[in-house]
Parts: structure tokens; sequence; C-alpha cells
């Protein structure tokens, strides 16, 4: 019979491809636009690679230029010009590799293969000469850091403190940037057909040195005008040259047209050039102005947990018992006046004032040799020697300019060393040991005299809100400011009262008792008693929470400063255990954080205290009369509803919701694969049955029987046809049950697809209505792991329902396939003729011999 229906795209066995009717189409792509197509691609004997021809050159000089302003950008954030053989040498390497495989025509994965090759040859002459031979020889190390940094060093670019030059290591990421930006840009320039597209790689890599630097540009101007006005004026050229190459063979006439066609570019791109200098000229001016712009560093908050590090405060009372004689470490070049910070602590949580990190109290970066700062006062050299002292705080003075260790650990403690400028609080995660030393490049400003902020107003700072505050806290606040109505007044009224009616004890002997600790409780008790004995921890903690309440932000600092009676200011201060403080900061307008003492009186006595002194108490409230009960049976139902109220009021809901994702995203990440299966499989099945043409539903039944029949396991060649299909499924025990209706199947679609009729939609339907019918009784004949396993598996799907592609993209793709079939089969003629030519001699010879 002959096959008058059958379309191109349809198998070996007669079915035709998914999606293709009786036309023949297949995609909407003419074989004829193919060869068109593939001949226009095809490259002329003649040619050159574009990289050799001095257009590539001038492709060259533009993007060096490109990526050489957007390496600027890296300026402010590394701080000196350490940065730019890093960034430029990368950009020149990418390019250079990108040109080396343009002119000799190096497929996609030589040319990324030569590209890592690159990065580990040249990362450490370029990147990481201190970890070379002689500044050029790569070692073991060289290729080990640029790995690890080459991933991990993305992250910490952008939680380090700047400026970087101080962490050489970093340099892979400027390095590796614009190699990779110089690769992708020189690729398409000089290979692709639309060349502009090479300017994508450059805005990307633009942004992304914005992204990854500070919040203040590097040459706004300068980098504004070169990427817009030299971008957009290269590519009008390259678009103008395209057209003229591509029309260079036609007619005089389509030479007139050509030459309309190229002015029309040459007006459209002076144009884009004008309006490209428009914005330059109107947007630049504000750029270079120091205006902020986001910054990854700004937003992203460093991998560091400071929950894993208990706060000193809880160690003050230590300090003062059981070293109070102890050496700490000794401080070399201390301004007089000064103290040393070893904590700011500004979240309260009800059981202990810990160190914040977020918000108005600022983030920990990792901390150098050179930190950008803008604090005003003097600055000066101090050096810290460890002698006593053994915890990660980082006693520091002022606001640090840098950090620079000495000694045997010094690499591994700069590496460790963490420091938040807001805060001014460092923190070494690997810690502190007796014979550490370091260097500290400070700004030390003096604090102003009181009675000059009585006219300044305090700055209104987030800070952490605190939380399970003492219950005394509230009124106690109230009652010791009195009734000002100045911040200022009603922190020094605080302040006051506390110093002088507080009694210093720190529980030593011939001292009254008194309790470590500042939690809740403590602090309760503290304010609770007539006489308030406690020691720096608490009378420390009390003013700053009890600021918090009348609105001004305070914060409690622990530290070290001498005795001035006993130090002398420009000798070494060596701190001991009994030096510990603990004071309040506020923040000022003009003068910034000022720090606040309420330290009370040592000559204050557990003793009643004169009238004079004493601080009046609030009036105490009679208790309201109880309200009359309600009846007995009324009151259950308050009581039952109450009951209600507080068992719906116990579920935390937003425990429950953090559950609920935990265990909900994993089993939604297991399942998505599974599903993805499944909802592919159902769209399959809906196309096939709601096709357009008759014929293709029917056909599109018999396949979803075959793809059924091999994901049961059965196994059915691909060349074989619907009748011998039917008989080989007969034959397997996963498909005997349904043969009479497979081969029934097999034999209804034939005819209709080699008939001359079409099918009505009745006959349609009825035939699918037998194909649910033959599915299902291959399905129940199996057991039902094995049915499970089925509807996910992926046997019917490998190949079987990619989507019709266009008679150009099958050819192309076939086109190997079918040549490498047409040499074997003309080799194994040729083997053939010749064993047919070497019997027929044998058999001449034979006969003559016979003769």
């Amino acid at each position: 019979m002959t096959d008058a229906r059958r379309a191109p795209g349809d198998d070996p066995g007669g079915r035709p491809a998914e999606g293709t009717g009786s036309t023949g189409r297949t995609g909407g792509t003419s074989r004829t636009s193919l060869r068109a197509g593939t001949t226009r691609a095809r490259r002329r004997p003649g040619d050159r690679p574009r990289a050799l021809t001095p257009g590539g050159a001038v492709d060259g000089l533009v993007l060096v230029a490109l990526l050489g302003v957007v390496a600027l950008g890296f300026g402010p954030a590394w701080g000196t010009t350490g940065y730019l053989l890093p960034a430029l040498g990368g950009a020149a390497a990418g390019l250079l590799v990108a040109w080396t495989a343009a002119a000799l025509r190096w497929p996609v994965l030589l040319t990324a293969g030569a590209t890592v090759l690159a990065f580990f040859l040249l990362g450490g002459a370029l990147a990481l000469p201190g970890t070379t031979v002689a500044g050029v020889v790569p070692t073991p190390e060289t290729w080990q850091t640029l790995a690890v940094e080459s991933v991990r060093g993305w992250k910490a670019f952008v939680t380090t403190v700047p400026p970087l030059s101080s962490f050489p290591e970093l340099a892979v990421v400027p390095y590796l940037l614009m190699m990779v930006a110089g690769v992708l840009a020189g690729t398409l320039a000089w290979r692709a057909r639309q060349a502009a597209w090479a300017l994508l790689p450059v805005v990307v890599a633009f942004a992304g040195v914005a992204l990854l630097g500070t919040i203040l540009p590097a040459y706004p101007l300068v980098q504004g005008l070169v990427v817009g006005v030299v971008g957009l004026l290269w590519a009008s050229w390259r678009a103008v040259e395209t057209r003229m190459e591509a029309n260079r063979l036609l007619s005089d006439a389509s030479r007139d047209a050509t030459r309309r066609l190229r002015n029309q570019r040459v007006r459209g791109g002076a144009v884009m050039l004008a309006l490209g200098g428009v914005a330059a000229v109107l947007v630049a001016p504000g750029m270079a102005t120091g205006q902020e712009r986001l910054a990854l560093r700004e937003v992203v908050t460093p991998p560091f947990d400071l929950h894993q590090y208990s706060s000193p405060l809880v160690s003050y009372r230590s300090y003062t018992k059981d070293l109070a004689d102890t050496a700490l470490f000794t401080v070399t070049g201390l301004p007089e006046g000064s103290r040393v910070r070893l904590a700011t602590l500004d979240d309260y949580a009800g059981t202990v004032y810990d160190v914040a990190s977020g918000g108005g109290s600022g983030v920990f970066n990792r901390a150098g040799e050179v930190i950008d700062t803008v604090a005003e006062g003097t600055r000066t050299k101090v050096e810290v020697e460890v002698a006593g002292y053994d915890d990660v705080w980082l006693p520091d003075v002022g606001e640090l300019a840098g950090i620079r260790f000495t000694g045997d650990r010094a690499e591994a403690l700069q590496t460790a060393t963490y420091y938040n400028a807001s805060s001014g609080t460092g923190l070494v995660t690997a810690g502190l040991r007796p014979g550490d030393t370091y260097e500290l490049d400070t700004v030390v400003a003096q604090p102003p005299a009181e009675e000059d902020l009585a006219s300044v107003p305090i700055e209104d700072v987030d800070l952490p809100t605190p939380k399970d505050v003492a219950d005394a806290v509230p009124a106690k606040a109230a009652q010791f400011a009195a009734e000002a109505t100045e911040q200022f007044e009603q922190l020094t009224n605080i302040r006051d009262t506390l110093v002088a009616t507080g009694i210093y004890s720190s529980g030593l002997d011939n001292q009254p008792h008194s309790l470590p600790g500042h939690s809740a409780a403590r602090i309760d008790a503290l304010l609770s008693q007539d006489e308030m004995v406690g020691d720096d921890e608490q009378f420390a903690t009390a003013l700053a929470l009890m600021a918090r309440q009348v609105g001004v932000p305070a914060r409690v600092v622990m530290g070290f400063y001498p005795d001035e009676r006993t130090w002398e200011p420009g000798t070494p201060y060596t701190v001991t255990g009994a030096d510990v403080h603990a004071w309040v900061e506020v923040p000022f307008e003009g003068y910034g954080w000022v720090p606040f003492d309420v330290v009370p009186d040592e000559d204050n006595k557990v003793e009643p205290l004169p009238r004079s002194r004493q601080v009046p108490k609030p009036p105490v409230l009679e208790d309201p009369q109880t309200p009359e009960e309600p009846p007995q049976a009324d009151a259950g139902d308050v009581e039952d509803e109450d009951k209600d109220d507080e068992d719906a009021e116990s579920v935390d809901w937003r425990q429950v919701a953090i559950v609920a994702m935990t265990v909900g995203i994993p089993l939604v990440v297991l399942a998505a694969p599974l599903l993805a299966i499944l909802l592919f499989k159902a769209r399959r099945y809906k196309r096939r049955r709601r096709s357009p043409v008759p014929v293709d539903r029917v056909s599109g039944g018999w396949r979803e029987v075959l793809d059924t029949a091999t994901d049961l396991g059965a196994a059915v060649p691909a060349a074989a046809t619907r009748r011998e299909s039917a008989r080989l499924l007969a034959e397997q025990p996963a498909t005997a049950s349904a043969a009479t209706t497979t081969t029934t199947l097999a034999h209804r679609a034939d005819q209709v697809v080699f008939g001359a009729g079409t099918p009505s939609d009745e006959e349609t339907a009825a035939y699918w209505a037998d194909v649910d019918t033959a599915v299902r009784d291959m399905q129940r004949s199996v057991p039902w792991g094995r049915r499970v396993r089925a509807r996910f598996s992926l046997r019917s799907v490998r190949g079987a329902e990619a989507p019709p592609l266009p008679a150009a993209a099958w050819a192309a793709v076939t086109a190997l396939p079918r040549a490498a079939a047409r040499r074997t089969g003309a080799a194994v003629g040729r083997v053939r003729d010749r064993m047919a030519r070497t019997r027929r001699r044998k058999q001449r010879a034979q006969q003559q011999e016979d003769r």
C-alpha cells in the first residue's frame, strides 16, 4: 500500500511526529530557507578571521578602553593603586585568550579550557605575586589560593572593611571578574554576527564593580562618558559595517539603497551618540559630587555569628575578684584622658547586655592594616602587648584607622580580626593569648565638657529595643528624672540620683554584700532596695535601661581606664583586672558618642541616708475594690472562654510556620522532579488527545499505548511498524493482558493514517476510549510497585516526546549520522565488490584447469 499520508516527520513505524499533520510541515521553516541560511553562514575559503583584520584591531582597542575604565571602579574599595595590576592584567589576559580563539577558530570548549589554564598560569604574577617564585612562577600555594578565593573571595570582598589592600588574596576577585569579562566581550566582538552583544559583558562587569565597591564612585564622569559614548559609537559602526558587508554584492540599484541605509545608520548612530553625551553630561556631574550609591557591602550581613561569643560583661565580676592584681596587657602610647574599649553592648534581652550586629549598631567586617574612618581627632599610634589576657574581644582605643599584628601569630590573627566601626568594637575569632602584640592606628577625640552638652541635641540613633526589662525600671526612670522635660536634663538627673544614692560594692572582703550579674531580676532588686548596692556592671546597666525609657539612645561600654592618681600620662599603662569599668555612651550631634560614668562615691555606706538626700518615693496606690463575682453559671462560661482564649494564644504560629517551612521546603525540593515528570506526562496525554488534526489524535493514541508499555518495561524497537509493535507487545508478560486490544488499536490506527478519509470526532473519541482501556489493563497486570515506578519512569520521555524540530534544525542534527552511514555503506559495498571479483577470478581459473 502506498503511504500517501505519511508526513516527513513520521518514524519508520508509520507514526507521525507529535504536532504534525498530513500537510508535511515540520515547524514553519522550509528547506529552501535552510539552504539559504546555511549558504549565508558558510565561510568562504578566502575569508580571514575578523581578529586578524584591521577592523578587529579597532575592536580590540575599544574593548581595552571600555574594560580599563570599568576596572577603575575598584579604586575606592581597594584604597591604593594595587588593584590595577590584577584588574587590568585580568582584562588583558581575557582579551588575549579571546583573540587567539577567534584567530584560530577554536570551539567553545577549547576556549573555555584555555581561559581556565590562563587563569591559573597568570594568576600568580598578576594577582598573587607574594605566593610565587620570583614574582612570576606559580606554586601549589598560588593555585590553591586562586581556586579557593575564586569561590569564597566574593563574599569576603563585600564583608571586609575598606580599604582592601591589607588583604592581598582578595585581588583574585578583580582579576577573575575582569578576565571573564574580557573573554566574553572579545569573543562576541570578534566572532558574533551582532557585535553589539559584546557590550553586555562590559555593562555587567561595570555593574558588578559598582556593587562590589563602596557607596562612593571612583571616576563617574570618565566612566560614564567612555562606557556610554564610546560603546554606542562602536556598536553603531559595527552595525553599519555588518549591513554593508551583507549587501556588497547587490546590484547598482541595491547599492544606492545600501548607501541610503548606511547614511541612515550613521545618522542614527550620531543621534544615539548625542543622547548618550547628553545623558552623561546630565547624570555624571551629579555622580561626581560624591553622592552615595548602592553597594553590596552596605546591605550584605557578613557571615559572622556573634551569639557564639559570650558578652564580656558577664565576666565583669571575675576581673574584680579573680584578676584584680593580674597584669592583663600593657598599652604604650595611650593618650591622656582616653580609655581602652573592650566591647560596646547595646542589645539587652532580660538576662545579659550583649553585642548587637546590624541596624544602627553596625556590622562586623574583616579589618586590616588600613581602615577607612571619618572620625575627627588626634591620630596616634598605640601598641598593645598581651600578658594575662585570654579572650576574643580586642582591646582598642578611640576610632581605629588600622590594625597591624606582630609576633609569631601575626598572620593568623590578622585574617581572624573583625571590627565594627559603628560601635568601635573589635573581635579576634582566633582569640588573643599571652605574648601576642599588635599596633593600633587610631583617632582619639577628647570628650567635651558636660556644660557644653546642655545646648546640644541628642542624636536619634536606631538601637535594638530592650526586651524583658525589670518591672522597676519604668517607674524609677520617671521618679529619678523628676520633672525635667529635656532629654539631657532627664539623663543627668537619673545619673546624679544613681551616683548620690548608690553604694559601690564588688562583693569583696569588708564590702557590703553585692550579687553579680545584670539580669532583669538583679536590676529589679537593685532599684527596689532603699540602699542600692552594686558596682559598675549593675549601675551602668540601670542607667542605660532607664535612659532608654525616657527616649535617650544609650549603650553600655565595658573597658579599662587608669587611675589618674597613680598613672602618669606618657608612660606605658599596665592594665589589671582592678581597672575594669563599665560606663554609658550617648550620641550628641557634632560630638558623637560621649561617655557618662555612673560610679557611686566610695564614701557612701550602708546606713540610713539623711533626709536631704532621700529620694521621694512614688505614692502607693490603694488596691482597687474587687468587683462582685458573677453568678456561678456565668462565671463558669467566662472561665471557659478565658481558657479557650489562653489555649488559642498559646499556639506559637511563628514557630509552626518555621517548622512547616523547615519540613515542607525540603519535601517540595525532593518531590519537584517527580511532580515535573507527572505534569509532563499529563500534558503529553492532553496534547495528544486534543490535537486539532483527527489523524494526529489517533496516531497520538497509539503512541500513548506504546509509551505506557515502554514505561512498564516492554521492549519495542523504534523502527517497528504498528502491527509489528502489537505482536511484540502480545509476546511480553507486562503487556500480554491487553494483546487483543493493542492488536485492534494498531490495525485501526493504520487504517486511519493510511486511509483516504478523515476520522470523525466520534471515531477518535471511541479510539481513545479503547486506548484508556488498554492502558488500564496493562497497568493492572503488573504489581503495584512496578506500576508506581512506571508512572515516574523516563524511558518513554527520553527522545520520544521532544518538540518537533524545524526541517533546518533536523537536517543539521542528522547530517553527520547520515553522512557516516553513507560512507559506511559505500565502504561495505566496495568490500563486497572486491570479494565478488575475487570469486569470479577463482571460478574462471578453475574452469581453465578443468579444460
